[in-house]
């Protein structure tokens, strides 16, 4: 038996990163892929837990030329912005914040939610803007987990994140055609990816897949050739994140939380986040400086 499928492209093993007893693995950009569809960041954060009085703690940093896309499966986040939104997010919710020509963000674990124990456990995930809307005014947006549309047939249970499947479309924002589905499979079951999107990939958070024949971990990101009908079946019981969407108009650059098609905007973004010249988060004067590399 082949150790790869004819229908994947590229196996990526995320990096993992340990930020103060708490594991990242990070999928994209990488070596083999920067993007995936719009998807050029990916994160797994978790799962993790936190001892009473300890949490999350991301100061206030910018970003430009991207949406942030925050999706999580246990704990909460709460989300503060320099536009003065301020939101808690839970499991099954979905947090979009549109950075365009700048914008500057914290993510915390809750004062409240410090008083005991926690967890948490989600995925992040960057969007990059088509050109002609990197420098729009930016944006927050928060979706309910209850206005998210939802399938479930035998064996199978999914929700739209972004995008559309079998004729249910999610109210979720995105400015180019995007992809973005939470699929559980029971043992046995089975997906049939839409072949709509241009790009695709999977990443199994839990179980075994199968695809043509061929057994994949969790914890990778199985990028997918385009135009292939490829059906995923579970062999113990899966969760797993699909992602993807039409060709990015170009490649981007990427320098730490900024994203653009313009190295001299990215410069910019970083004198300007020097300077002081971002607008502030209100009530938090913390802030994380700009790297030296």
């Amino acid at each position: 038996m082949s150790t790869l499928s004819d229908s994947i492209e590229h196996i990526i093993v995320p990096r993992t990163a340990d930020i103060g007893n708490f594991e990242v693995h990070r999928a994209l950009p990488s070596k083999e892929r920067q993007m995936v569809g719009p998807f050029i960041f990916w994160d797994q954060a978790g799962p993790g837990e936190f001892l009473t009085n300890q949490g999350v703690d991301v100061r206030p940093h910018p970003h430009i030329g991207l949406s942030t896309v925050t999706y999580l499966f246990s704990g909460s986040l709460d989300h503060k912005d320099s536009l003065g939104c301020g939101q808690r997010i839970v499991p099954g919710d979905v947090n979009v914040m549109t950075s365009g020509s700048g914008i500057v963000h914290s993510e915390r674990t809750g004062q409240d939610v410090r008083q005991q124990p926690s967890n948490l456990y989600g995925i992040q995930s960057w969007l990059a803007l088509p050109k002609n809307r990197e420098e729009d005014a930016p944006a927050f947006d928060h979706t309910a987990k209850a206005e998210l549309p939802e399938l479930e047939y035998e064996g199978m249970k999914a929700r739209v994140i972004m995008g559309s499947l079998w004729g249910k479309t999610s109210s979720v924002k995105s400015f180019t055609d995007t992809l973005y589905l939470d699929v559980q499979l029971d043992a046995g079951g089975t997906f049939e990816l839409p072949v709509e999107a241009e790009e695709r990939a999977i990443y199994a958070l839990d179980g075994k897949i199968e695809i043509g024949g061929v057994a994949y971990d969790p914890m990778q990101l199985l990028v997918l050739r385009p135009g292939e009908q490829i059906v995923v079946k579970a062999l113990e019981p899966v969760r797993m994140m699909v992602l993807g969407g039409e060709v990015m108009d170009g490649p981007r650059h990427i320098w730490w939380n900024f994203v653009s098609s313009s190295k001299d905007r990215i410069e910019q973004a970083k004198e300007d986040w020097r300077e002081g010249r971002f607008d502030k988060v209100e009530d938090d004067p913390e802030f994380i400086p700009l790297p030296e590399t």
